[in-house]
C-alpha cells in the first residue's frame, strides 16, 4: 500500500511511463494501468479521471525538458518571424521523433479535439515567452501573443495530420513555413482590424 496519495499517484505514473516505453505508439488504458499495479480501475480513476489525463501527466516531466530544447535551439534567433517559422517546423521534426509527444496532440489516429486546450496554449506561450524576442517591439500586445500561439498550434497540428504527399523536407518546410506564417508573423499592426 502506498503511504499517501502522493505515492499512489507516482506509482500510477511509473506504470503508465512504464507502458509507453514498452508501447511508444499507444496511449496506456486505465485497465492496463490497473492490471500492471494489481489494483481496480476504480483507483485509478481515483486520481486520473480519464486516460489523456494519465497520459498528460505520464509526459510531463518530459514536456518540460521538450520546451527547454525549442528555447535552446532558438536561442540566438530574435526576429519574431524567424523565430515562429523555425518553432513551428523544429517541434514538427521533434514530435516526430517523440511518440510520447504525438500521442498528446493525436487521437485513436486522428487529431486531437483539445490541441487549443488551456494547458496546450499555456505550454505554447511558455515557449514564447522563453525566447530572446522582443514582441512588443514586433507589435505583439498579450491578447496578440495568445492568438499567435493559437495558430502556431493548429499550424503544427495541421502537419502532423497531413504532412503532404510527398512530406516536405526540412528545408521545403521552412520555406513554405516563412512564405505563409512568417509573412503574418512580420506584419501585425497591418492585420489589427
Amino acid at each position: 500500500m502506498p503511504a499517501d496519495d502522493d505515492e499512489a499517484r507516482q506509482r500510477i505514473l511509473a506504470a503508465a511511463q512504464a507502458l509507453l516505453d514498452e508501447r511508444p505508439d499507444r496511449a496506456p488504458s486505465i485497465s492496463e494501468v490497473a492490471g500492471r499495479l494489481s489494483v481496480t480501475r476504480q483507483t485509478v480513476y481515483r486520481y486520473f479521471p480519464s486516460t489523456e489525463s494519465l497520459l498528460v501527466a505520464s509526459v510531463s516531466d518530459g514536456v518540460e525538458d521538450f520546451l527547454d530544447g525549442i528555447a535552446q535551439h532558438l536561442e540566438g534567433v530574435h526576429d519574431a518571424a524567424d523565430a515562429v517559422v523555425e518553432g513551428i517546423a523544429h517541434t514538427i521534426e521533434q514530435i516526430h521523433r517523440r511518440s510520447d509527444l504525438a500521442l498528446l496532440v493525436t487521437a485513436d489516429g486522428g487529431p486531437a479535439r483539445e490541441v487549443t486546450s488551456p494547458v496546450s496554449l499555456s505550454l505554447g506561450r511558455s515557449i514564447l515567452d522563453r525566447l530572446p524576442v522582443d514582441w512588443a517591439a514586433a507589435g505583439y500586445d498579450d491578447a496578440e501573443m495568445d492568438e499567435l500561439v493559437e495558430h502556431m498550434l493548429r499550424t503544427v497540428q495541421s502537419f502532423l495530420v497531413d504532412p503532404g504527399t510527398p512530406p516536405r523536407s526540412a528545408s521545403g518546410l521552412r520555406r513554405y513555413l516563412s512564405r505563409w506564417v512568417g509573412t503574418a508573423v512580420r506584419s501585425p499592426a497591418t492585420l489589427r482590424g
